[in-house]
């Protein structure tokens, strides 16, 4: 009896020892990162030779808008929220010494940041070529604005430094560049995954739009050299 039972012993260890040294696959964020891209202010052009691209023809003189964050998934939770808890959920807790903040992050993880080659007119305000942060002030169901500030952007929460923001933590309005109000709309479907993306767009305007859950706001832009 005791042969048998240290038999089986040792086989359960081969056994453990064999499943712990199949590879394992890789963690996944609960967040990851993501990112859209658009062209504005180029045109198509034949060239000499036809491309692989639809219409075979070529795009010249194009300025490239992008725009990267973090993307949480709904996992079955109502994010928005309704009466006077709405928008709430959206406010991230209190870290570092910072209370939560006056605005949302609008993704997750570093700071959504946009990056844009051209001049873009947001209402009545420019913002130059060059590096940004997004943020949105979610008041209400219908009152959303969205905020393109110049405040830089932390790869790790630092709380010693000013400089640059982790997410919203430290946010304040001075850096605001452009404040424009979003229309907001009501989806006949629900997105799982936080998505912005460019839409109704032409090479010299568009809407710069995030949708998550069955929400989805957006703001017009102009687009100048």
């Amino acid at each position: 009896m005791l042969r048998r039972v240290i038999i089986g012993t040792a086989v359960l260890i081969v056994c453990s020892a064999a499943i712990s040294a199949q590879p394992q696959p890789p963690a996944r964020p609960l967040s990851p990162a993501g990112a859209t891209q658009a062209q504005v202010l180029g045109h198509w052009e034949k060239g000499e030779r036809a491309t692989f691209a639809v219409g075979q023809q070529r795009y010249v003189g194009g300025k490239w808008l992008e725009i990267t964050y973090g993307r949480p998934a709904l996992r079955g939770r109502d994010v928005f929220g309704s009466g006077a808890s709405y928008g709430k959920a959206l406010i991230d807790l209190p870290l570092g010494g910072y209370g939560p903040p006056p605005v949302w992050r609008a993704g997750a993880n570093v700071t959504t940041r946009l990056k844009t080659e051209a001049t873009l007119v947001f209402g009545d305000k420019k913002v130059a070529p060059g590096e940004y942060s997004l943020f949105i002030d979610v008041k209400s169901p219908r009152d959303w604005t969205l905020i393109v500030s110049s405040w830089g952007a932390q790869t790790r929460f630092d709380p010693n430094d000013k400089t640059a923001l982790w997410g919203a933590y430290g946010y304040t309005p001075d850096k605001d560049v452009a404040r424009v109000a979003m229309k907001v709309d009501t989806l006949p479907f629900s997105v799982e995954q936080l998505t912005w993306s460019f839409i109704d767009m032409t090479m010299e305007s568009g809407r710069v739009a995030i949708e998550w859950g069955k929400t989805m706001a957006s703001a017009p832009f102009k687009a100048q050299p």
